[in-house]
């Protein structure tokens, strides 16, 4: 048997421990063993070591594992990705052609039926949101606001209108009952419109930081039903108006002199009309017809929602109402003004339908003309007498 250089350097390191074992067990026991017994420990020694050390010789080849030459194989061929495959291999947090698809307002499937109803997200409410509470807010306020302040400045710096001659103490008639009615019905339901609307539009800037969100939440729910149950009332009576006052609020001729002098407002100076000057001409055509008739049609539109209208056609006519809206006070505004507290005598006509001849001589020559010539002209039947204009 041959002796490999890997035992002779095992049994170097053997026959110094043999040595080294014979003076541990004379150090243990205090005295020294007899040869026997020492052959005996001496070979139950080596045994052990030769036993150990064959365990850990395999543990430690199995940890180096021999090295493994790799296959040679074909190349693997990958297909180029189509347009489809590299939509689906998009990554997960990139959503905006997504909710790009979703804004644009295509119709999707549902099983609901009705108008846009396969409508996710109607982009136009964004819009509309920005439009009211933005622009048309901010604008119309001011615009109420210059009204009124001109209104006052003028009246500070004009004063109320006044005859320039002494009240005659005679009356003729201006205002027909049914017509009075008809005007009054008017006024009444579009002041209310006009307080319940600037209350819902301007509530939630002006007067809920004063009553709080209880009070103003009741204040602005009895405004919305005054609102829509008052409408219908009003476009009643601004079709009666129509046919009662169109025909003498057309053009003529002397509307041109009354432009030319403004009326007469800023230089006092006397200006003849008929019925009715230009400056109600334009509140009448303008601001009743053109402007009542629109506040009336698309204050329709949004108090029956059930005729199929879309949520875009909703959001043009709210603002379309808004805006006519601020029109609309902003040109009345002008009107109570010279109806009230701006002219002399003018209120007196629709309170109990009659003027002083100086006030209609003074203000409408060319009608107060005219009834004097029908007056004079009328003949009562025979056997009455004749009735006096007073």
């Amino acid at each position: 048997m041959s002796v490999t250089m890997t035992d002779a350097a095992l049994l170097t390191r053997v026959i110094p421990a043999k040595a080294g074992i014979q003076r541990l067990m004379t150090h243990a026991t205090g005295y020294p063993l007899s040869r026997g017994r020492q052959r005996r420990i001496t070979i139950f020694s080596l045994l052990l070591l030769t036993l150990s050390c064959a365990l850990t010789m395999p543990v430690s080849a199995a940890e180096t594992p021999a090295p493994i030459s790799a296959p040679i194989s074909a190349p693997i061929l990958t297909p180029t990705p189509t347009p489809i495959t590299q939509v689906q291999v998009q990554p997960s947090h990139n959503q905006a052609p997504l909710w790009r698809e979703v804004r644009s307002g295509s119709a999707g499937v549902t099983q609901v039926r009705g108008v846009e109803t396969g409508v996710l997200v109607q982009s136009g409410g964004e819009t509309w949101r920005e439009l009211r509470n933005g622009p048309v807010t901010l604008y119309g306020g001011l615009l109420l606001c210059l009204v009124l302040l001109a209104l006052a400045a003028f009246y500070q710096w004009r004063g109320p209108i006044r005859l320039a001659q002494p009240l005659s103490g005679r009356r003729i008639a201006r205002f027909s009952p049914f017509e009075r009615a008809a005007h009054w019905s008017m006024a009444g339901s579009f002041v209310v419109l006009a307080l319940s609307g600037l209350t819902l539009f301007f509530g939630k800037h002006v007067l809920l930081p004063v009553f709080g969100y209880t009070l103003f939440s009741w204040l602005a729910t009895i405004c919305k039903y005054l609102h829509n149950f008052i409408g219908p009332l009003f476009l009643l009576s601004v079709v009666v108006a129509f046919f009662l006052f169109a025909r003498d609020n057309l053009w003529q001729a002397v509307d041109a002199l009354w432009i030319k002098k403004a009326g007469g407002l800023l230089s006092g100076e006397h200006v003849p009309t008929w019925r009715f000057n230009f400056g109600e001409k334009t509140w009448f055509w303008f601001g009743v017809v053109l402007l009542g008739l629109g506040m009336s049609a698309t204050g329709l539109v949004m108090d029956f929602p059930n005729f199929e209208q879309g949520r875009g056609l909703m959001q043009t006519v709210n603002i379309l109402h808004a805006v006519g809206a601020m029109l609309f006070i902003a040109m009345s505004l002008g009107h109570i003004y010279i109806g009230t507290i701006g002219m002399e005598g003018a209120l007196d006509a629709m309170r109990d339908g009659t003027v002083d001849e100086t006030w209609a001589k003074e203000h409408h020559e060319y009608w107060y003309n005219e009834v004097q010539r029908k007056t004079i002209d009328y003949k009562p039947p025979a056997g009455t007498t004749a009735a006096t204009q007073s």
